[in-house]
Order: structure tokens, then C-alpha cells, then sequence
């Protein structure tokens, strides 16, 4: 027997499909890497708080897309 699902549950999904949309996205593009690659010590600390900050606005944007907001 399946269980009806509540709000909440829908609310989930919709932010899990957003993860996996953001996913792909940023691993097929590339989304918020750098393009130049570099050797050593390069202050990595930035560049990942940076590419971090880039994911979760990917993420905001998926959001929106799947709950059909602009």
C-alpha cells in the first residue's frame, strides 16, 4: 500500500531534483571552475569558497526552474 505523499514530501523531491539538475549542470560545463589550471600552492582556500558560492547559486536557479518560479 503506498502512502499518500504530504507537502512536505513534494517539497523534497523538488529539492532534490534541483540537486541532481545542478549536478549535471556543473559537471558538464564546468560551471564556476576556474579554466587555468596551475601547479603548487595557489591559494586554493578562494578559489574553493568561490566555487562553492557558484554551486549554490546554480542550486538557487534550479530551484527555481523545477518549482517553476522566474
Amino acid at each position: 500500500m503506498e502512502e499518500p505523499m504530504s507537502s512536505s514530501a513534494g517539497q523534497r523531491r523538488d529539492q532534490d531534483i534541483a540537486l541532481d539538475l545542478m549536478k549535471f549542470i556543473a559537471v558538464t560545463t564546468g560551471y564556476g571552475r576556474s579554466s587555468a589550471p596551475g601547479a603548487g600552492f595557489q591559494g586554493t582556500d578562494s578559489k574553493a569558497e568561490d566555487y562553492a558560492r557558484h554551486l549554490l547559486d546554480l542550486y538557487g536557479q534550479c530551484l527555481d526552474a523545477v518549482e517553476g518560479k522566474k
